[in-house]
């Protein structure tokens, strides 16, 4: 029944998605109502009937990555590009012909809508569950801006339209709703609410009821590197009758600080004032993924009475950064601006490293601080969202002890809900005035091409050439290379900005040629090459991507040797050891050296040759040491891609890698870049479909239809590398502990498992006292399909292993927190178990996260990275300090 849920769309499935889109009643309810959960619910239910299994978030997912894609080739095409196509290019065309056509249609991403319909769909389609899986390709268009609007703010009193479920923890909070300001959003005008009851019953939607939840906000925009957030179960209380719906306006209590929707005005600028200070800069430089960061973030706007957990944090962070950066690429390439965003100019500033000025915040920054701090009292009884593996979020909910402390509280919140409603009318009022004001300001500059104060377009010639960096004072040039040009940063002492160039060269640049769009391309491929390797644990260079055609890179004195790793015999080895035939496989890989001398084609040297040389780089002399870990490191950075690319069926031939010393920290790091030029790649194992440089170097005559299908194979590969960062493979750990008090020694696993990248849960049950709660426990997980090992932590007499193991197919390592007076007799019943159970003991906690990660690394290349970076890193530090030891003995 479900077998295409989380696969790519079939053409087929494409094709019954287009036939139903292009009926005249659905073309005319999508129609500026993107978001409608109803409609879409309703294609997926028409789907079925053709023999589609499609839930509505995927049908809807679809269906905006289609026209996000007609719409790109379309105005590729009324720009006078007609080489850019698409499949059924003609059958959207005739669905959006009459649309108008524009680049992004970022506007459209912000859109949603205050209710949501319902239909009268069978019990299977609305079971239907959305699996961590399931969002598949579809929901690679991000949903970077927000179209939204200061809510009008109103008094409501006694409202009886809508009623809210309440719980015992959170009564006394609502207890205080009706006397409150209430928020009131008005529903789109395009929404399928607003539509005829004719079409209504075209698409059999519920008359008597509209569902207030929000399930109509698109989740593409989410980190999905993550496991999507559990929805709350809405009950049929939360209903309204549909003929009231038209006039009807969703309410929003002081407490409800939009966790888990769209950001409002005021989030945005307290996150962006948050992102403004020094310190946070700092910490935000070359650390896109750093998890302590955003949960600071978050804290800070928990203080201003805002609730987003650190994913939502760092996704919103995302999606400003993309759309100012394209913004700023589409004004630069038009010479024009003719897109605006919000908050560009705060934004601006941050990037640019200027301060924030008063024009920018007005004077409802101090505002914003009161009034968070009034809302952030009045919210502490608010139930704050879990994240999806369970954590409890910073600010738990307060109980009262008794009804004096209840009456306490509620005399405290009466006393501040007037303040907290005329701080919220005051500070909208004035957000809206400037808002207004700087609307005003860009209109009349964007109307004004002469009164911005920008650098001129460069010429087409240059582009290509320029820095790229504008926002970057570039100091002496320091290097210039065949393929990129080295720049000193003297804002950023020790650092350099590595600036690509469009062409591409071989045989020792004997062939040259320039290809257009190649910088970028490169650019690309090196900073999600370097971002993987460094994400892993391996030393590199790199510090940060910087633009789309320049990265930001530890300043290093090059070891002037070209390091080779071959897993197959192919090109110029077959040339200097004939007799062996191509496709031959070294196990382990084949590692050589070649000294950087164009004059002498890169000569092959030896490792004696290398320590004979007694090359001085930045005061680190290369001897034995460096030599060997150089070449240890070269074998473990090729096995980390080459099973990086294999989950894309793509097999890593070879690699070439360069290492340099970095001259503040002394020590060898691998640096340079790491492109399509840099490597051998063969889909699928076929050298005749090989997307490296090696198709440049193969040509008899280089034409521009040449050019052309080289360049081809570059995107494919800048596309695809893009996906090494990411896995499709899920997995957790879950610790089940005897008693709290071995919670100490569960942690420690779990701060292994985090190393790694691995989720980890923390349970409570004892094998012995409650057998039944155990095998509950164990049953829960086994459930959700999602791969788990299970860590037991029983010391006295441990049954919970033994137990556990003889009941799940699942791993189960025992990890006992023994004790100094009976550890050796304790340890006796993790080790002596029954015949038939397989329960592996290790002592260490760090020991037992090990072990599940070489489990799960068998199929997720992230976590394996990482096992294979601390092997590397281990090896090296042994290494180091032999040497130390040495020296000082000598």
């Amino acid at each position: 029944m479900e077998s295409g849920a989380g696969k790519h769309w079939t053409e087929e499935e494409v094709k019954a998605l287009l036939s139903v889109w292009s009926e005249k009643n659905i073309r005319k309810q999508l129609h500026g109502t993107l978001r409608n959960k109803g409609i879409f619910i309703y294609i997926a239910k028409r789907l079925q009937e053709l023999g589609v299994c499609r839930d509505w978030k995927q049908c809807r997912a679809k269906y905006k990555n289609l026209k996000y894609e007609y719409r790109t080739v379309k105005y590729a095409h009324n720009s006078g590009d007609v080489t850019k196509t698409m499949k059924f290019f003609h059958d959207l065309d005739a669905i959006l012909r009459y649309e108008p056509v524009t680049q992004l249609a970022a506007e459209e991403n912000g859109r949603c809508s205050a209710t949501e319909t319902q239909l009268n769909t069978s019990p299977t389609t609305d079971s239907t569950q959305e699996m961590p899986g399931d969002t598949g390709e579809e929901d690679s268009v991000s949903n970077m801006s927000e179209d939204l609007q200061v809510a009008d703010i109103k008094k409501v009193s006694d409202s009886d339209d809508v009623t809210v479920n309440t719980t015992p923890e959170n009564r006394a909070a609502l207890h205080i709703t009706k006397e409150t300001a209430m928020t009131k959003i008005p529903e789109d005008e395009g929404d399928v609410a607003n539509s005829t009851l004719a079409a209504l019953e075209a698409t059999q939607i519920k008359k008597e009821t509209i569902d207030i939840d929000d399930d109509s906000i698109s989740t593409t925009s989410e980190d999905r590197s993550c496991t999507p957030v559990a929805k709350r179960m809405v009950g049929t209380d939360n209903h309204i009758p549909l003929e009231e719906a038209q006039n009807h306006f969703k309410v929003i209590t002081v407490n409800d600080t939009g966790a888990g929707k769209h950001w409002s005005d005021n989030e945005v600028r307290a996150l962006i004032n948050i992102w403004s200070d020094e310190k946070i800069q700092q910490m935000l430089e070359g650390a896109t993924r750093n998890k302590e960061i955003f949960e600071e973030i978050a804290r800070r706007l928990m203080k201003r009475g805002i609730d987003r957990d650190w994913k939502q944090c760092r996704t919103k962070y995302k999606n400003l950064k993309y759309e100012y950066r394209a913004l700023q690429k589409e004004n630069e390439h038009l010479g024009n601006p003719r897109r605006k965003m919000r908050f560009y100019d705060e934004i601006d500033s941050i990037l640019r490293r200027q301060p924030l000025g008063p024009s920018s915040w007005g004077c409802e920054s101090s505002s914003l601080l009161s009034v968070g701090e009034v809302t952030a009292n009045t919210g502490s009884l608010s139930i704050k969202r879990k994240t999806w593996n369970d954590e409890v979020s910073p600010v738990p909910l307060k109980k009262s002890a008794s009804e004096n402390t209840i009456l306490h509280f509620q005399k405290l919140l009466t006393e501040r809900v007037h303040t907290v409603t005329e701080g919220k009318k005051l500070l909208l009022e004035r957000l809206c005035k400037q808002e207004e004001m700087q609307d005003l300001n860009r209109t009349q500059l964007y109307a004004d091409p002469s009164a911005i104060q920008q650098v001129p377009a460069p010429a087409p010639a240059a582009v290509a050439m320029a820095p790229a960096a504008s926002d970057l004072k570039l100091g002496k040039k320091v290097n210039e290379g065949k393929t990129k040009e080295v720049y000193e940063l003297p804002d950023m002492p020790g650092c350099v900005l590595m600036q690509s160039k469009d062409q591409i060269t071989a045989g020792n640049a004997a062939r040259k040629d320039r290809m257009e769009g190649k910088a970028a391309i490169s650019n690309t491929t090196t900073s999600c090459v370097f971002q993987l390797l460094q994400e892993a644990g391996i030393k590199t260079a790199f510090v940060r991507k910087q633009s789309d055609t320049a990265f930001i890179a530890a300043h290093c004195e090059m070891i002037p040797i070209e390091w080779v790793c071959r897993r197959i015999a192919t090109g110029s080895f077959l040339k200097r050891n004939p007799g062996v035939k191509e496709g031959y496989k070294f196990y382990p890989p084949k590692i050589e050296m070649f000294y950087k001398d164009d004059a002498n084609n890169d000569p092959q040297w030896s490792e004696e040759q290398l320590i004979e040389a007694k090359f001085c780089f930045a005061g680190l002399t290369i001897g034995q040491t460096e030599v060997d870990i150089m070449a240890r490191s070269t074998q473990a950075i090729f096995e980390i891609l080459e099973k990086s690319w294999q989950p894309q069926n793509c097999t890593l031939v070879d690699l070439k890698i360069e290492f340099g010393v970095n001259i503040l920290t002394k020590e060898i790091v691998l640096a340079d870049v790491i492109d399509n030029d840099s490597w051998r790649l063969w889909p699928s194992g076929d050298r005749s479909q090989q997307k490296d440089k090696q198709s440049y170097r193969d040509l008899k005559e280089v034409t521009p239809e040449a050019l052309q299908m080289v360049k081809r194979n570059f995107e494919w590969v800048a596309e695809r590398v893009e996906l090494l960062l990411k896995t499709k493979s899920q997995g957790r750990v879950v610790v089940l502990m005897g008693s709290p008090s071995d919670l100490s020694h569960c942690e420690k696993i779990k701060k292994a498992c985090a190393t790694f990248g691995i989720p980890c849960e923390l349970r409570v049950t004892s094998a012995h006292k409650g057998p039944d709660e155990t095998l509950r426990i164990k049953a829960e997980y086994e459930g959700d399909g999602i791969p788990t090992v299970f860590v037991a932590v029983a010391g006295r007499s441990n049954g919970l292993g033994p137990v556990m193991s003889g009941n799940t197919a699942y791993p189960v390592v025992n990890c006992p927190p023994l004790s100094a007076d009976w550890g050796t007799q304790d340890v006796w019943s993790s080790l002596r178990l029954p015949s038939g159970l397989g329960c592996p003991t290790t002592l260490s906690p760090e020991g037992a996260a090990q072990f599940a990660a070489q489990i799960f690394g068998l199929n997720n290349h992230l976590v394996w990275a990482k096992l294979r970076s601390n092997m590397l890193n281990t090896w090296i530090s042994l290494k180091q300090a032999d040497k130390k030891l040495r020296e000082c003995t000598l």
